[in-house]
């Protein structure tokens, strides 16, 4: 049984990733050393932390089978050092479709054992002047419910980046803490909406949100917005970051989540 702890401390890690694999690890590793000497107790990559490639379908070069593959053997080794939760932004697994993988996110407690996995439903698609994208031509939408776990500042919910448009998605995971978001928002958009999506969902759900990003120039030619941060169940910002690699931390703070529900009990007031 996971014990509660009343401060929780967290980071959200951003990268600023390319197309090989073995740099990504290595920049990865670097960064969660570095946070968990910080004190974080839990630390969320960023959507695609292992690989930005050139095309799409370079991904599916790379996907793995659930359970094994060098990706995941990273992100087990990495909790189990640090002796932290670590969210690992996305990796592409594989399923029975051989033109597209599922961008999942996995979760591992301090054992380096797996306890969660999201893949991600809301597939991304922009299209303005020269700048277009369709995730649907490489990934697969997900099939899951929305996905929760246990952690020493109670319960979690996963999201993945687009996820973030959809505020139903967020009601549905129930009554969380944290609403964990790894993402690679484009420049274009993530300046527009990032921010402020974020704070809206901390604010109608009461909780922590905790938004690890793609952030700067990538080798492929794309430019991601970064500004990784956590937000608190108020809607202010406790920690971020604006762009290259680094973290953003910041303690759960379960005195301050309750305070916040019981001056302004919007959650039990809720009709529908």
């Amino acid at each position: 049984m996971t014990e509660i702890k009343n401060n929780f401390r967290v980071a959200a890690i951003q990268t600023v990733s390319c197309a090989r694999l073995d740099e990504n690890l290595r920049e990865a590793g670097l960064l969660i050393a570095r946070a968990a000497q910080a004190g974080a107790e839990l630390a969320v990559l960023p959507e695609y932390f292992c690989f930005m490639g050139h095309k799409d379908a370079d991904k599916l070069a790379i996907r793995e089978m659930p359970g094994s593959g060098p990706i995941q053997d990273f992100l087990s080794s990495q909790a189990r050092q640090h002796g932290i939760w670590l969210v690992g932004g996305t990796l592409p697994l594989d399923n029975d479709d051989p033109g597209r993988i599922y961008n999942s996110s996995l979760v591992y407690d301090p054992s380096g054992t797996r306890i969660a996995r999201y893949d991600k439903i809301h597939l991304f698609g922009f299209n303005k002047g020269q700048e277009s994208y369709d995730e649907s031509v490489s990934i697969r939408a997900g099939e899951n419910p929305p996905q929760t776990f246990m952690a020493p500042c109670g319960r979690v919910g996963l999201s993945i980046c687009y996820d973030l448009r959809f505020p139903e998605f967020f009601r549905a995971l129930g009554q969380v803490n944290l609403i964990i978001l790894p993402a690679a928002f484009t420049y274009t958009t993530g300046s527009a909406h990032w921010e402020v999506l974020l704070r809206a969902r901390a604010i109608e759900n009461q909780c922590y949100v905790l938004a690890s990003a793609q952030g700067g120039k990538h080798e492929n030619g794309r430019r991601t917005w970064g500004h990784s941060v956590l937000i608190d169940p108020w809607g202010d910002i406790v920690d971020s970051i604006a762009e290259g690699p680094g973290f953003a931390i910041g303690d759960i703070d379960l005195q301050r989540l309750s305070d916040v529900r019981a001056s302004l009990p919007a959650l039990k007031h809720r009709t529908m």
